[in-house]
């Protein structure tokens, strides 16, 4: 009985044992980063949180996160000696280092790697005014295409009616017989265009018809060039360069802003061994200027101030510009590498790693981590309005367009009670005469004046 006591005491220690083998509690160490790891109250959470916690499901440990001491990611000394995360893992004082921790030959070499869990590349950050250039047309801007239709059928609508309803209208055509109509087509288009440029033009209409129309089309005017002109003034930053900046090919060329990459980083190390003359060029500017930040952040503080393009890793910089409005990152990327966990060489668990990101990745989980981790904060930026769409002036449509309709059914009575006068003096029906009254004022000059002015006298005293 002893004996079995003894085999079961012995089984129990055997598979406690087995059981902390399955699931070893793993140092790992991390830094502090946005959004890869960020403070949660006295917890960390972010990308790299979310990614670790699924990877450790996947193979099976257990784990405890803490922030590497020096604040680095890890570069090798002249002495072959490594600091940061790279170092806690050389060291033995981590088992695994997971951050936004680029994977290079170097690294490579101190440490294992895994299989990359996110693709990034060097490009371009700057604030919007100085990566954009200058067009011809940029004056256009203010309006979409759609809004500028759209104003260009108001003003031909505007200056047709206005030409209709003066020659309908009695008050305003008193003697179609024997003078000319003032508000001719090509008058009432010159009319419009003084309105709407602020100018004025004259004569101005007499009836009540046309006035409400040269109303309608004023208002609606002043519409137009208040929202043009605040979307103008908004859209062009006094302090702004002008300077067009698309790669790094432009970047090389300009000394007009300067420019800097993160110190002691694997982007800086790109240039510095580049062959490419145009990277060298610009690796032996940010060395002669000192133009290097300490930080994630200073770099793109000092974007935002202007005067400055922050190189750094595209994942990185999509960041900012989905938290900073006023920032852009340009479309070249170069230099493509992959973000890796790090462990110790030869470690076990290095291939189980990189099954488990392969298998995340294949399902889309990564996908849908960074879709959550890097949505944009980014509110509209009132400095900046976007083009107007014709939506924001349909109300300004509605009323020009009632204002239209008012004046043209003014006219109408205006013309019928001038007609219904006359056929009483006349003994004739009202048809006839508002049928001949429309026949006189749209027929051509020509015919006009081959006609006698046999109802001028009427037309006196009407």
């Amino acid at each position: 009985m002893l004996f079995g006591f003894f085999l079961f005491c012995v089984g129990l220690l055997f598979n406690t044992g087995t059981c902390s083998a399955a699931q070893p509690e793993l140092r790992i160490t991390t830094i502090m980063q946005e959004p890869y790891t960020m403070p949660q109250g006295s917890q960390l959470e972010g990308f790299c949180m979310d990614l670790l916690s699924e990877v450790a499901k996947k193979v099976g440990f257990k784990y405890k996160v803490h922030l590497v001491k020096d604040g680095s990611y890890g570069r090798q000394d002249d002495n072959g000696h490594w600091n940061g995360m790279v170092g806690e893992v050389v060291r033995g004082e981590a088992d695994l280092a997971i951050a936004p921790l680029t994977l290079t030959a170097a690294r490579e070499k101190a440490v294992g790697m895994t299989k990359p869990f996110m693709q990034t590349g060097i490009s371009i950050l700057m604030r919007k005014d100085i990566s954009e250039g200058t067009g011809f047309f940029d004056f256009l801007a203010p309006f979409s295409a759609k809004t500028w239709a759209g104003i260009i059928v108001a003003y031909l609508a505007t200056a047709a009616c206005l030409s209709i309803v003066s020659r309908v209208s009695p008050c305003e055509w008193r003697r179609p017989r024997s003078e000319d109509n003032t508000f001719s087509l090509a008058y009432s288009l010159w009319y419009a265009v003084g309105a709407l440029t602020l100018q004025g033009a004259g004569p101005h209409p007499r009836a009540l018809s046309g006035r409400v129309v040269c109303c309608s089309w004023w208002l609606a005017a002043v519409v137009i060039l208040a929202c043009y002109f605040s979307n103008l003034s908004s859209s062009k930053s006094p302090e702004s360069t002008q300077l067009t900046v698309k790669g790094f090919q432009d970047l090389a060329n300009q000394d007009v802003i300067q420019y800097g990459c993160l110190s002691a980083s694997s982007t800086l190390a790109f240039f510095k061994n580049s062959d490419n003359p145009v990277y060298r060029r610009i690796y032996e500017h940010m060395e002669r200027s000192e133009s290097f930040v300490s930080s994630m952040d200073e770099g793109i503080q000092r974007a935002k101030e202007g005067n400055f393009a922050f190189i750094g890793e595209s994942v990185s910089l999509d960041l900012a510009v989905a938290r900073h409005c006023d920032l852009v990152r340009t479309h070249e990327v170069v230099g493509m590498r992959g973000y890796s966990i790090a462990a110790t060489l030869g470690s076990p668990i290095l291939k189980n790693l990189s099954v488990a990101i392969l298998q995340l990745s294949e399902a889309g989980e990564l996908a849908y981590l960074q879709s959550k981790w890097w949505a944009s904060s980014c509110m509209l930026d009132k400095a900046k309005s976007t083009a107007v769409q014709p939506h924001s002036l349909k109300g300004m449509f509605v009323v020009l367009a009632l204002g239209l309709t008012l004046g043209a059914l003014l006219a109408v009575l205006e013309l019928s009670s001038r007609s219904r006068s006359n056929a009483a003096e006349q003994k004739t029906t009202f048809c006839r005469v508002l049928t001949e009254e429309l026949s006189l004022r749209f027929r051509s000059k020509n015919a006009n004046g081959a006609e006698e002015p046999a109802d001028d006298k009427d037309t006196d005293k009407a």
